[in-house]
Formats: structure tokens, C-alpha cells, sequence
């Protein structure tokens, strides 16, 4: 029996709209994470971009678990000495949501050559407006588990 592997011109990519406030950041990177790479297709091989379309959309209204908004940091370095800037999650938020979401899911990519085109095929809008109706995407519900 040979082994299958996907080839570029067989892909068919799929549409996908996951709410940023139904579930913790984790949860949804984790899960757009994994449709962007295309884990979730019997055709998936490591070396080709099978994944599809991800939409996430109410990024203002993240939902984050304990003292996250408070304790997490983001760091930025401009390259000269002391340079060094940091930021917390609330102060994220509010400048710019759409990046603390982009900013879990490529940590979630594995780094290769593949990453920036899977990157560009997640769309993230900070509120529930988007311009991908004609796409039909499928709506993907994720629940937090016991109901919190």
C-alpha cells in the first residue's frame, strides 16, 4: 500500500468564523491554530498547505482566565540599548486587539516556510462585523467545559 501525499493543486480550502467571546484566547488559538495548519483534514501532510480559512471575530470582547489581563506581557525591542518595552494584556486590548489574538496563533505555527502563508489566511475583526458572507462560512462553536 503506498502512502498518500497531498499535492498543492488538490487542496480545497474551506471557511471557518470562530467568536472571540464564546472562549478563553487559548482555546480559540488553539482551535484556529489547527484549522489554519489543517490537522483536521484526512489529507493532511506536513510539507504542504492543506489548511483553510479562519475568521475570528469579536476580538474586543476576548475572554482571558485568572489575573491575566493584569500579569501577561508583551515585549518589544527597537534594537538600540535600552530599548526594551513592555505591555500588558488590558493595555493590548485596548490599543489594538486583533494582535493579541495574531500574536497566539503564530506561536502556535510550527516555524517553517509555511507559517506566513497560513497567517495570511486568518482574518481577525474586533467586532462581530465581517466581509466574508459570500465565503458561507461554517460556523465553529467552542464551549468552555463545566459550564465557567
Amino acid at each position: 500500500m503506498k502512502t498518500y501525499s497531498a499535492k498543492p493543486k488538490d487542496v480545497k480550502r474551506s471557511w471557518y468564523l470562530i467568536d472571540g467571546s464564546t472562549a478563553p484566547l487559548g482555546r480559540i488559538s488553539t482551535v484556529a491554530a489547527s484549522l489554519l495548519i489543517g490537522k483536521n483534514k484526512p489529507q493532511f501532510t506536513k510539507h504542504i498547505d492543506v489548511g483553510d480559512y479562519v475568521i475570528i471575530t469579536n476580538a474586543q470582547e476576548l475572554v482571558v482566565t485568572g489575573n491575566k489581563l493584569e500579569e501577561k506581557k508583551y515585549y518589544h525591542h527597537s534594537g538600540h540599548p535600552g530599548g526594551l518595552r513592555e505591555r500588558t494584556l488590558k493595555e493590548q486590548l485596548d490599543r489594538d486587539p486583533t494582535k493579541v489574538i495574531l500574536h497566539a496563533v503564530r506561536g502556535m505555527l510550527p516555524v517553517n516556510k509555511l507559517r506566513a502563508e497560513r497567517l495570511n489566511r486568518l482574518k481577525i475583526y474586533p467586532d462581530s462585523e465581517h466581509r466574508h458572507e459570500p465565503q458561507k462560512p461554517v460556523i465553529i462553536e467552542i464551549g468552555v467545559k463545566d459550564g465557567k
